[in-house]
């Protein structure tokens, strides 16, 4: 059976490399962070920092390593001071953690409804949705692509709130800001929010061999606080100057993603080269599909690029479409199945029954293989015979 996410044959290629790194860690003696760790948040800063090798303005982007992603999103909304009854707006269509991260904390998710194109967090909804209460956003990269900071960062200024990149599935991507904004060439994601966070689950395009995750950010002051919040609220061994959490990020994990780091761009590259191919291959279906047929894929943004941390089409019928996916055997995931307002969890909340492009999209999506490792030729001749 085809993998939707082939990391069997993605350790195979950098075997010999990750034996090495896992074999060293294993020697140290330093399991949890430590040197391994160190390296891996300056390297992860450095790729933050560069832009096709040329050096972005001051201020750096720092790195913080932390146990998960979830953890990253909610050690950032401690950082950034949430308090119990504050508001925060999110995507409605996307994974719950940051709705959910914000519930954990007493916080109350707004749910913004999305472009119906780009499945993006969409602007002029999440501008309905301020109130008094409102003290942050968090903009969602869904599936690769940077969400529209341009629009998300004029609100945000425009009505005192701080803006919170969740860019778990876009580690890599870039972003074109509005002409006349400095530095005037594309933005790395992971250096766009007043605080941004990633994830490395293994599915990720940058993913270690468990959960892990980081915070990244421009303000020094942000940087301690969130060692802080993640070491226990301490900053000296002992000494305990607010409550916080465990998360730190194991050296076997990092040395993991040492490696993988190193690989990123040229698996970056062939992802594209295989959306690019679904991208000719969809464009020549739809131009003789029937109406009520058609199977389109995610908008990319021009000046954009993204990771396709997996490649996600809207199918006007997702069941008929999932069908002959099955027959072919050519392995598929729904992200996501219903949108955030309409989980169990959030039902109370009564809000969001309007957004009708995330809702929409959750009865549309479907998503294909796409990873660096995936043959993707071989998808499109099996699609070919189904389609």
């Amino acid at each position: 059976m085809m993998p939707f996410v082939n990391l069997t044959a993605q350790r195979e290629a950098y075997r010999e490399e990750l034996e090495a790194a896992e074999r060293a860690v294993l020697d140290s003696g330093c399991y949890i962070g430590g040197p391994e760790v160190a390296a891996l948040e300056k390297e992860l800063a450095d790729f933050c920092n560069s832009d096709a090798g040329c050096d972005r303005a001051e201020p750096e982007t720092r790195a913080i390593a932390c146990a998960s992603g979830t953890d990253a999103l909610t050690i950032a909304l401690m950082a950034l001071g949430l308090q119990p009854g504050d508001e925060v707006i999110v995507p409605d269509f996307t994974f719950i953690a940051p709705a959910e991260c914000v519930a954990f904390l007493g916080g109350i998710p707004r749910f913004a409804d999305i472009d119906p194109e780009t499945l993006q967090i969409d602007p002029e909804s999440v501008r309905a949705l301020i109130g008094p209460k409102t003290r942050g956003i968090i903009g969602v990269d869904l599936f690769g692509q940077v969400a529209d900071f341009n629009e998300l960062w004029e609100i945000a200024v425009a009505n005192d709130l701080w803006l919170l990149e969740d860019t778990a599935q876009a580690f890599g991507a870039t972003f074109a800001p509005w002409e006349g904004i400095s530095p005037n060439k594309p933005w790395r994601a992971g250096t766009i929010g007043s605080i941004s966070i990633t994830s490395f689950y293994p599915s990720k395009p940058l993913g270690c061999y468990g959960d892990g995750g980081a915070l990244f950010t421009s303000d020094p002051k942000l940087e301690a606080k969130i060692r802080q919040i993640a070491n226990h609220g301490s900053k000296e061994r002992y000494l305990h100057e607010t409550v916080g959490l465990n998360s730190r990020l194991d050296a076997l994990q990092a040395a993991v993603l040492r490696v993988k780091l190193r690989h990123l761009e040229e698996e970056l590259k062939v992802r594209r080269e295989n959306a690019h191919k679904y991208d000719e291959f969809f464009a020549e279906y739809n131009a003789r599909a029937s109406a009520g047929a058609k199977i389109v894929p995610q908008h990319i943004e021009y000046g954009c690029t993204s990771t396709y941390a997996q490649y996600t089409v809207l199918a006007d019928d997702r069941e008929a479409f999932i069908k002959k996916l099955d027959k072919a055997g050519i392995p598929h995931c729904i992200h996501y199945p219903m949108p955030l307002h309409e989980q169990p969890c959030f039902r109370g909340l009564a809000q969001g029954s309007e957004n009708r492009n995330a809702i929409m999209a959750s009865q549309k999506a479907v998503s294909l293989p796409v990873c660096a490792f995936t043959d993707v030729d071989f998808i499109i001749n099996k699609l070919r015979s189904v389609l």
